[in-house]
């Protein structure tokens, strides 16, 4: 398991092919419980990210991913992804172990946004699929499950906490994003042995 600049290269191609077939039906996820545009935002994103030209090293190319996140994602998605591609970007410098450049972006994540697995965002995707990883059990079935955990939780941080209870009963829309971008790696081979 590594990241290597073709896999990367090649995961940014499927997750923006994600993204896009489903921007409507993110930013659908996001009506009831956030602004509505999660989908919106994070296909200008990534259509930004794939009209750049990335550079031939793996951090190189995770910081050019994360400048343009930052600079084109509005809400809160844009500085969470920027944040989590940063921590990637300075930590695959001192290693290659996959789960541990990941488990960097989590704490990335978690510093920016101070939420915690369970308060129903991105986290409950990427903390459980990180651990899944470690025990080579992470398959796409497994990303499925866990994107639709976040159902019945209620959320206590970001805009679906301002609706409280009424958060219960949706999936996460961040998770679902982060779902996609589980399933790019996955496909592109950077979780294979």
């Amino acid at each position: 398991m590594a990241f290597t600049v073709e896999n990367v290269k090649k995961a940014l191609v499927l997750f923006n092919d994600r993204i896009q077939k489903n921007r409507l039906y993110l930013s659908e996820l996001d009506t009831p419980i956030g602004d509505g545009d999660h989908g919106s935002n994070m296909a200008r994103g990534m259509d930004a990210v794939s009209k750049e030209k990335l550079p031939e090293d793996v951090s190189g190319i995770f910081q050019a991913v994360a400048m343009k996140l930052i600079s084109t994602v509005g809400g809160a998605a844009g500085p969470l992804y920027g944040t989590a591609f940063m921590s990637m970007a300075q930590t695959v410098k001192t290693t290659n172990n996959v789960a541990d450049i990941l488990a960097a972006a989590v704490k990335g994540i978690e510093n920016i946004g101070g939420a915690k697995p369970g308060d129903k965002t991105m986290l409950d995707l990427w903390v459980p699929a990180v651990a899944a990883l470690r025990q080579g059990k992470l398959t796409k079935a497994k990303i499925t499950e866990l994107v639709e955990a976040t159902k019945p939780l209620e959320a206590h941080k970001g805009r679906a906490s301002y609706v409280g209870k009424q958060s219960i009963g949706h999936i996460d829309p961040g998770a679902m994003s982060s779902g996609y971008l589980f399933e790019s790696f996955l496909e592109a081979g950077v979780f294979n042995d």
